[in-house]
This record gives C-alpha cells, structure tokens and sequence, in this order.
C-alpha cells in the first residue's frame, strides 16, 4: 500500500511539473522550413522570442491559456489535499476531495487542449503552413491522461 502510495505521488508531481512546462514553454507548433516554433504566449524564431503571435482565433487562444493556467492550479491543490488527507484522514476513509479536485484539473486540461486542437493544431490557421506538433502539446495530452488516471485512482483509494 505504501508502494501504492509513493507511486501515484511521484505520478502526480511528474503531471504537476509536465503540466507547468507545456504551459510556459513556446513549442507547441514547430515549422518543417524554418527553425521557428509557437506557443500560448510567444513565437519564437532561431534565436529570439517576440511577443506577436499571429493567431486567427485569440478568443480561443485566451482561453486556452486560461484553461491551462486553471489546471495548474487544481493540479497543485490537489496534491495538497492528498497531502493533508494522508495525514489526517482515519484509516478506511477515501481520498474523494483530491480526487475530485484532480478530474476537475482533468477537466480543465481537455477543454484547453481540445480547443487549441480544434483551432490550431492542423497547421492551417498558424503562419506556418509546414508544420508539425511541439513536444508541449503531447506533454499536454500525456498530463491528460495521468490526471485522468490519478483522478481516478484518489477516488478508489482507501487509506489503510
């Protein structure tokens, strides 16, 4: 159980760290011709990063950033809540707060992701019309996944 535990920790603060990298990082679209990538906030070229991103839809890239931003956030709270609850909680008791708290991040995490997929991630609507998916975007889809997996085993988990 004790084994158990440690793992989906380790598990979470690894979501928490990819989850702040793929946020802050400007490489979610790379292009095929040139050495340039884009991200939420900046586009950046071989060596420098300007403050002009050149997006069609940026109601939908505010809230993407937004999204990402609040995953962050309850993907934090959750694992103080996990914290607190394994040292105070009785025994036999469920970790359903931080449980609950993790799906929301989960939540949180799918609507960002699907709405910069939806918008962005075909090429087509970026100024780079040869390009491929930055590693921030799978970091994206893979915290998607753990927190998914994380949400759910907090929910079947029981203190012993």
């Amino acid at each position: 159980m004790l084994v158990l535990l440690a793992g989906i920790f380790v598990v979470h603060i690894a979501t928490v760290i990819m989850l702040f990298v793929s946020t802050i990082a400007n490489v979610w679209v790379v292009s095929d011709t040139t050495k340039a990538s884009v991200g939420l906030w900046k586009n950046c070229t071989v060596g420098t990063c300007d403050g002009a991103l050149e997006y069609a839809h940026e109601d939908a890239l505010k809230a993407v950033q937004a999204f990402m931003i609040l995953s962050i956030i309850f993907s934090v709270i959750s694992l103080v809540v996990f914290v607190y609850q394994l040292f105070t909680m009785e025994k036999g008791n469920r970790f359903f707060l931080s449980g609950a708290t993790m799906l929301v991040c989960w939540l949180c995490i799918m609507v960002g992701v699907s709405i910069y997929t939806y918008h962005y991630a075909g090429g087509q609507q970026t100024f780079y019309y040869r390009s491929h998916h930055g590693y921030c975007f799978i970091l994206t889809w893979i915290c998607f996944c753990f927190s998914f997996i994380i949400g759910i085993l907090y929910l079947v988990l029981r203190k012993k």
